[in-house]
């Protein structure tokens, strides 16, 4: 497979169910998000549905959902103001036209007396050429601003993050990086499914057409109870002395069809690191069952999540240096390799990458998941949410802290593989 599809796909898939968990969260607690988004920077594809507008961006450094209330509102009616109402049925204003009034014939055109677009959702004034009268208009809850011909939907305060309770905004960033948990857990079920699960016992399963082990004549099912008179009862005991003896010859007794015979070979050598090693080209016993499967991605989960858990603790402690780090030019490069093994060693890099992905979300950092659910236990404990400009800079010193982690990595990468 192409290192760049790969890598597109990959990257797609790991940011998109991390926001998914975001948005689904989001919209169930009844906030407006106003752009569900893989990338940053540039727009190169978007499309509107249900309130949301769905992008793709350029630069793949992840993703995000813009919720409304998170940041300020761009716009704000001042009194004095033109605008231009039109409205449905029921004589609720739908649209607000700020400019190219000239464009909304059909507007009325009012001079803004006062306008309360997120609690009491009126919006009063006079109308073009009676000064006299003062109108106040009901605003549906769902009306949109025109601005420089860009339509966007008002945010009234029932739909803003911070309207909701603390459990509902912590659910919402929380079901991100636990989406990433759950992606890989579906994966390792699919790996299972397709080439089975490993069973620790002496039997043959697999071998490579024309390798050592195929030439010297074992067969699927053979099973092997002893190798130069040791004792095999896993299959761990035979990958054992087999990689033990490159290069010489071992005499294996099988038992196949309820018979005992002996069969001679000399596993081929393979360099693995700094050591030569011993191959067969056999592989160990698998069985398929959804069960089995479902305890595959259960153990495997737990496993990677235990071995990145450990490997930030041992950078955290200086165990582990950061130029063993990999940004996205490292991982590129590993996605092409891994590719190249075939499609289900690159579904296993897909679940590792989701759960490395989930954890450092996790991380108590600034501008990443962690970093907001630490805001809300701080809240909990005080009682009251800290002052939201406070809390946005402190997001912003981190985010830019961030990118220069990710610079820096970049930068290791690149000497790496290029340099």
């Amino acid at each position: 497979m192409n290192t760049a599809i790969a890598f597109i796909l990959i990257f797609g898939a790991l940011v998109f169910f991390h926001e998914l968990g975001h948005l689904y969260f989001a919209k169930r607690a009844g906030i407006l998000c106003r752009e569900f988004a893989i990338g940053f920077g540039p727009k190169v594809f978007s499309f509107t549905k249900n309130e949301t507008i769905y992008t793709i961006r350029l630069l793949p450094l992840g993703g995000f959902v813009r919720m409304a209330g998170e940041d300020p509102e761009t716009i704000e009616i001042k009194s004095g103001a033109k605008v231009g109402l039109l409205f449905n049925e029921k004589q609720e204003v739908t649209k607000l036209i700020l400019d190219n009034r000239d464009k909304y014939p059909n507007a009325m055109m009012i001079e803004v007396e006062g306008a309360d677009l997120e609690h009491k959702l009126l919006i009063s004034g006079y109308e073009e050429g009676d000064d006299e009268i003062l109108q106040t208009f009901q605003v549906n809850d769902k009306a949109h601003y025109v601005s420089e011909g860009e339509e966007i939907q008002i945010a009234p305060y029932k739909r803003q993050f911070a309207s909701k309770t603390l459990g509902q905004r912590a659910l919402a960033i929380f079901a991100g990086p636990a989406m990433n948990f759950v992606l890989a857990f579906v994966i390792f079920i699919v790996i299972a499914l397709v080439q089975g699960i490993p069973v620790d016992k002496p039997i043959v399963g697999e071998l490579v057409p024309n390798s050592v082990g195929d030439k010297a004549g074992l067969k699927q099912g053979d099973i092997i109870n002893s190798i130069d008179g040791t004792p095999t009862q896993t299959w761990g005991d035979v990958t054992t002395i087999i990689r033990d003896n490159p290069g010489k010859e071992i005499e294996l007794d099988l038992e196949r069809d309820g018979k005992n015979l002996t069969v001679e070979v000399t596993p081929a050598t393979e360099k693995e690191g700094n050591e030569q090693v011993g191959r067969l080209g056999v592989y160990g016993p698998v069985e398929k069952s959804l069960l089995g499967s479902l305890e595959f991605g259960v153990t495997q989960t737990y496993k990677w999540t235990k071995l990145v858990v450990v490997s930030l603790v041992q950078l955290v402690t200086g165990q582990f240096s950061i130029d063993m780090l990999s940004g996205p030019v490292g991982i590129y490069n590993l996605t092409g390799k891994v590719a190249e093994s075939g499609l289900v060693n690159l579904l296993g890099l897909t679940a590792a990458l989701s759960i490395n992905l989930g954890l450092f979300n996790l991380l108590p950092i600034p501008a990443l998941d962690g970093g907001r659910l630490m805001f809300f236990l701080v809240e909990a404990l005080r009682g009251k949410p800290i002052d939201r400009q406070k809390e946005g800079l402190v997001h912003f010193i981190g985010f830019a802290l961030l990118m220069l982690l990710m610079l820096v990595v970049t930068w290791n990468d690149i000497k790496k593989f290029f340099l």
